[in-house]
């Protein structure tokens, strides 16, 4: 089967400008075309911003640092005269919800987690998928938080941090490949034969790491 021609290109992000402000986005960043940033947005170098993200800086800023990432489906909004921060190497799982919130250096936000007005996610902590993280609560550093509200949990070991580095590392190789590969195409109408594999890296879930 001879594969169809691929249209050498990406749109570009879905991106408005409001009060005269407009969105930054650094060339080495990736934000996918269906992510929309409205406003008083800063994408910092090295990110990836993922489909569907939602970045709404039409109230407060909402500012991305080198080498972070927010997900599919996230929502980042903030009221007036607060920001949503995402300091450097921050991670931010599938679908969460950050709102007027600061989540520091190498931490993790969890899938479907929601971040309140003046939380803090200290350096280098997790929060668990689904968790509720209300206003002004502080996760401090290198701490497992979790719950409906969260709390914290323990102290995370040096494997778990490690764990989330690498996952991170694999976010920010995936903004460089997206820049490089990633081109809008049709699909085919069956699968080839001998079908390859997109290059992924050796990334594992986490009980998966525990259990080897």
């Amino acid at each position: 089967m001879t594969a169809p021609a691929i249209t050498p290109t990406l749109p570009r992000p879905t991106v408005y400008a409001i009060d005269g402000v407009i969105p930054v986005i650094d060339p080495t960043a990736f934000v996918h075309p269906s992510a929309v940033l409205i406003g008083d947005v800063v994408v910092g170098p090295g990110c990836y911003v993922g489909p569907c993200a939602s970045l709404r800086g039409d109230f407060g800023r909402i500012v991305l640092q080198r080498g972070s990432n927010v997900q599919d489906n996230c929502t980042l909004h903030a009221f007036p005269g607060h920001d949503a921060i995402v300091e450097e190497d921050g991670h931010v799982g599938h679908g969460a919800v950050l709102h007027g919130c600061i989540v520091r250096r190498n931490a993790l936000v969890g899938m479907n987690v929601v971040v309140m007005d003046g939380a803090e996610i200290g350096e280098e902590s997790i929060v668990a998928a689904m968790a509720f993280v209300k206003a002004g609560f502080v996760v401090p550093p290198r701490t497992l938080a979790a719950g409906l509200p969260a709390k914290v949990m323990r102290e995370l070991r040096p494997d778990e941090i490690a764990w989330k580095s690498e996952g991170t590392d694999e976010y920010q190789r995936l903004a460089r490949r997206s820049l490089a590969t990633m081109v809008a195409c049709a699909p085919l109408e069956a699968e080839e034969p001998g079908r390859g594999r997109v290059d992924a890296g050796t990334s594992q879930p986490l009980h998966k790491v525990k259990g080897s």
